[in-house]
């Protein structure tokens, strides 16, 4: 992979505890670990996918320069994670405090047992697509060979995706 800047794209999530306060706080660390932001969606409510619980996600996507490898962004991403209290506990999906998905970096695609980019599960979720239209509708995902706004109007997902007043 060539040294440089590259063009990542992440998505957070929390439905526990102080989510707004949260966010913000992993909006400052986040520059300082790994790179400045260069867009950021509004915060989005949305509803747990995939499991049960009364508590609604807060989500925003960001778009992130960084000179940090794919292996360096997900540790960074780790360390931030275990700061808020994050414990990964294999594969089912649970409340959390603090949720950072890499969606996109670069058009770059890898899918190894611990780290899959892009996304592998991003274009059944309207949680991730609606926040990540809204600061890269033309980007191409590179599998699909789509934009986001189209596979945003393919999604089938129904879940409710609303912007946080």
């Amino acid at each position: 992979m060539q040294m440089g800047k590259h063009i990542l794209y992440l998505l957070l999530g929390s439905n526990l505890g102080e989510k707004k306060k949260q966010m913000d706080e992993v909006m400052d660390l986040i520059p300082e670990m790994i790179g400045p932001v260069t867009k950021q969606s509004s915060f989005y409510e949305t509803e747990p996918w995939g499991f049960s619980s009364e508590e609604f996600f807060l989500n925003r996507a960001l778009q992130i320069l960084t000179y940090l490898s794919p292996e360096e962004v997900i540790q960074k991403i780790d360390q931030i994670e275990k700061t808020f209290g994050r414990e990964r506990s294999g594969s089912c999906y649970s409340s959390r405090t603090m949720d950072i998905d890499i969606l996109f970096y670069d058009d770059l695609v890898l899918d190894h047992d611990t780290l899959k980019i892009p996304h592998p599960r991003m274009q059944d979720r309207r949680f991730v697509l609606v926040p990540l239209d809204e600061i890269a509708h033309e980007l191409i995902h590179p599998v699909f060979r789509k934009t986001i706004g189209e596979l945003l109007r393919d999604c089938t997902d129904t879940g409710d995706v609303r912007k946080f007043k």
